[in-house]
């Protein structure tokens, strides 16, 4: 009786399979995932014995005529049979030092209700008799393990065939899926966005609008590393014209925090500390609102300094800019200038202003921006330094590489400090744990003053690998804002008309804390405001200074006059 209901049962589902209609949204997500999954697991497709885009753009116009499911599933059977036999290898079994990081890996989708169970069943057969040989398509860097493209197709997309601009996103998508580190920390669930990114793909019309949708779909990866850089006739004059200073988001207003050109700046009587509400007519959390889905940040903070850039830019030449000045809104009609032009080289000499490598402030405290200073720098730094009570490592930018130089000095023993994910190329998908990385070594006479670390959304990848170097000393408190979330090396994506990147390795703690959009949480949480910009102040480093004099204390007490504000006020200038 059990063998007669089961019969009925299966009857019933093939029926029922026969007659469901199917979306076109629900068929191109499903082939997206097939075509992926056999780029890199099937024998003969991973080897690179087929021109795998093409056999994409061939497929595509056939899974458009399937109505049913049963159509559907049968297409990409015989699609999958005409590749050829899969030879029976399984179990693979992986080497017993092997320990897997599965919180990215999901082929659960092989049982998608939208395939036969034949379909499904190849499928399955292949992921257990995966390609186990040299990636085609992909290599792993040395070193670092994380993935690099190569034998890719150099067919120029076709902006108005929906199949052409198909692959593409296709293409990345996969790349995402299976080699990106940090999938399962998205906001939007990896398959959604593939759903909800398709329909936008087909209704782009032109360059410009298909463009959009990849920065779309790039922005959801939600990982600071991420841009997309559309590439353009090198002959072609820029477009983009500049307000002559930098600034910063607070409170959904733009503070001028840095002059970039300053006889531009003086014509429009721009100065730091300036608010702007208004850009063309639209306030600065409209902008906000505008932008939320095309541009990828692992947290809030560094997705307002990264659209502070955009704000800062313009097509036009002239820009209306509505300005807050004691309780007072004006507007400025300016006009802004672009790199080409002959105020070319103020810009530059603007936004490179001498500073300081490291200094001694007063009362015996080192100052060092982590910046500028060089590995040939790091002896003089630590000759000068070394009998301070303290030293202040301004990490709000992006060191050059003397990490370990200055952890040998900091550190009295060496300390492991970060641990890695890396892609395991003979298993797409999975993250296998790698060896970490130890910073410091036996030494008696190491540094025993304070170490202070300042950081914000600025510290970013290497920046925030050097704060956790610093933080394993023991003896190292870090102080400010948010970092940017976005830690390890970077796999870089070269496309016909466009480049991305996202982040390549998964960084995490020893004991396997996450550091990705989390950030290098400070231990003193001080944040600049639009005042203290006014001011001329530098509030975080403030915050270091009356710690090292005072220890723990409220980051709304006052520093003390013996500090000399004059000469902190200089130190990025």
């Amino acid at each position: 009786m059990k063998k007669i209901t089961l019969f009925f049962l299966i009857v019933f589902s093939q029926t029922l399979l026969s007659q469901t209609k199917i979306t076109e949204t629900e068929k191109l997500a499903a082939t997206c995932k097939v075509w992926g999954f056999l780029k890199y697991y099937h024998p003969k497709v991973a080897n690179g014995d087929f021109n795998w885009d093409q056999q994409l753009l061939d497929v595509l116009p056939k899974i458009e005529k399937a109505e049913t499911q049963k159509d559907f599933s049968l297409l990409l059977e015989n699609w999958i049979d005409s590749l050829g036999e899969v030879k029976k290898i399984a179990p693979i079994t992986a080497s017993k030092e092997v320990e897997y990081f599965d919180k990215n890996f999901d082929l659960s989708w092989i049982n998608n209700k939208l395939f036969s169970r034949t379909l499904s069943k190849k499928l399955k057969f292949i992921e257990e008799n995966r390609f186990q040989g040299e990636q085609f398509y992909v290599y792993g860097l040395e070193r670092v393990g994380n993935v690099a493209l190569k034998n890719e197709s150099a067919a120029n997309p076709d902006f108005t065939d929906k199949n052409s601009k198909l692959r593409m996103v296709f293409m990345l998508w996969n790349l995402v899926e299976y080699f990106f580190p940090y999938k399962y920390q998205t906001d939007e669930n990896w398959n959604i966005t593939l759903e909800k990114i398709i329909p936008l793909t087909i209704q782009s019309k032109n360059q410009e609008e298909f463009f959009l949708v990849i920065r779309k779909l790039s922005s959801r990866i939600n990982d600071s590393h991420t841009d997309v850089y559309v590439y353009r006739n090198s002959d072609a004059p820029s477009a983009a014209r500049y307000f002559p200073a930098d600034g910063k988001i607070i409170d959904n207003k733009v503070v001028v925090t840095e002059i970039l050109a300053d006889s531009l700046a003086q014509a429009d009587d721009i100065k730091v500390g300036d608010v702007i509400t208004k850009v063309d007519n639209k306030t600065i959390k409209e902008i906000i609102a505008e932008n939320r889905d095309l541009i990828s940040a692992s947290n809030e903070a560094k997705f307002l300094d990264k659209l502070v850039k955009s704000v800062l830019v313009s097509k036009s030449e002239t820009v209306q800019v509505e300005f807050l000045k004691n309780g007072k809104y004006s507007t400025k009609t300016m006009t802004w200038y672009d790199y080409h032009d002959s105020h070319r080289n103020e810009f530059k000499k603007g936004a490179k202003k001498k500073k300081q490598k490291f200094k001694v402030l007063e009362n015996n405290i080192g100052y060092v921006d982590m910046g500028i200073l060089k590995e040939k720098d790091v002896p003089n730094m630590i000759e000068a330094l070394k009998g301070t009570k303290a030293i202040v490592f301004d990490v709000r930018n992006y060191p050059k590489g003397t990490i370990h130089e200055i952890s040998n000095f900091i550190n009295a023993h060496e300390e492991k400090f970060a641990i890695y994910t890396i892609p395991d190329l003979s298993y797409p998908g999975r993250f296998k744990w790698s060896s970490g990385t130890s910073s410091g070594s036996e030494n008696k006479n190491n540094y025993k003053g304070k170490v202070i670390v300042l950081v914000d959304e600025n510290t970013q990848s290497h920046a925030e690998w050097t704060a956790m170097s610093f933080r394993a000393s023991g003896n190292a408190t870090i102080i400010g804002s948010q970092t940017s979330g976005a830690d390890g090396n970077i796999s870089v994506f070269g496309f016909n008309g466009f480049r991305t990147l996202f982040s390549g390795i998964g960084v995490y703690y020893p004991d396997k804390k996450e550091t990705q959009r989390v950030g290098i949480v400070p231990d003193i949480e001080v944040k600049p405001t639009i005042k203290g910009i006014q001011e001329g102040r530098d509030e975080v480093m403030e915050q270091a200074l009356l710690f090292i004099e005072k220890g723990n204390v409220k980051t709304d007490e006052k520093i003390k006059s013996k500090v000399d504000l004059k000469n902190l006020q200089s130190l990025r200038n």
